[in-house]
């Protein structure tokens, strides 16, 4: 599994989306399953694995290792644009760029006067050894009675929920995600910066990058899937004193500080809208590709995080839960942990 996702990595620094798409639908079936693959022909009925994926297993089954990711890992470039891209604000392209000229290392590249960084890329590798580091559930869940804190004292009726991988079970994730809006229409609008305002002022905010919603019911339903929904959302990266975290903070070695910076997001969809982004934000990513793609080509629909749509009868459908949907969709509901594809 470790395999398929170093290959589809390499793959996607590469733009080889086929080969990148068929290792992450791989991984993610291998991660479904409720046993341990032994033997290539314990995947014979299996969906999603082609001969590509069936030789690296029989590969790894056969001498304990993968000559394909071995290469992979050894090579210069595939191992400084994952390591570029691994600070918060730097993508692909950046990344690549900044090989092509010869940059190898973080000194390169802060040594170099001619790159300017930007306020994303500035706090990314300031804030590096944090964000780089995993956040515990224990961390996830001091950030959220953060995030509480500061949202009913703004509103009272407010909803918020935790989404990503936190939600589907997971014991540490890379940064912490939120769903948080009102019950009434509209009054989430200014929500997000409300609530910034609110963590600034008790010095809690190290980092804010806020997108205001550009959301239109009127331009959907969208025939092309777009990775980013179109609601309000805030980047963010947080100071967390250790004395909030039950059982203390995941602490790096010869880290003496009582806190640590967590990468948070926020999303502020209208309530309507919060089934649908809930679904979205909850994932896995290829759960939800899939998810979309059995809606489009099995029941003639068109899901995303705004809405569902219904071709046949060109209407949209309504949903106040994540089982409203799937009830559309005509599927068993599938519980947030058991979402991997």
């Amino acid at each position: 599994m470790d395999a398929f996702e170093v290959l589809a990595e390499n793959y996607e620094f590469n733009d080889i989306e086929g080969r990148c798409l068929a290792f992450r639908r791989a991984a993610s079936v291998l991660k479904s399953l409720p046993w341990a693959v032994r033997s290539i022909g314990a995947t014979q009925d299996l969906p999603c694995l082609g001969e590509h994926t069936k030789a690296v297993m029989k590969e790894i089954l056969q001498y304990g290792r993968s000559f394909e990711v071995e290469k992979i890992l050894s090579d210069e470039r595939c191992q400084t644009l994952k390591l570029f891209t691994s600070v918060f604000g730097v993508g692909p392209k950046t990344a690549e760029k900044w090989y092509r000229r010869g940059l190898r290392s973080f000194s390169d590249v802060l040594a170099q006067p001619a790159i300017h960084l930007n306020r994303m890329q500035q706090s990314g590798f300031l804030h590096y050894g944090d964000i780089s580091r995993a956040v515990s559930k224990a961390e996830a869940q001091a950030v959220g009675n953060i995030i509480d804190e500061a949202v009913h004292v703004i509103t009272p009726n407010a909803i918020l929920a935790l989404t990503g991988g936190f939600r589907r079970g997971k014991d540490f994730g890379h940064d912490v995600d939120f769903i948080v809006t009102t019950m009434e229409l509209g009054k989430e609008e200014n929500l997000l910066i409300s609530i910034i305002q609110s963590l600034k002022k008790q010095g809690l905010l190290l980092f804010s990058d806020y997108q205001a919603s550009t959301f239109d019911l009127s331009k959907l339903p969208s025939h092309r899937f777009e990775a980013m929904d179109h609601f309000a959302k805030c980047f963010l990266i947080l100071r967390l004193e250790g004395s909030r975290v039950e059982g203390g903070l995941q602490r790096a070695q010869g880290d003496g500080r009582e806190w640590r910076a967590v990468r948070v997001d926020l999303v502020s969809p209208p309530a309507d809208r919060f089934a649908f982004t809930m679904l979205g934000w909850t994932g896995s990513r290829m759960f939800e590709r899939d998810l979309r793609r059995f809606a489009r080509l099995e029941r003639q629909m068109l899901l995303d995080n705004h809405a569902l749509y219904d071709k046949t009868k060109k209407e949209f459908l309504t949903a106040t839960t994540e089982k409203d949907i799937f009830d559309h969709l005509g599927l068993e509901y599938i519980e947030p942990w058991q979402r991997n594809a």
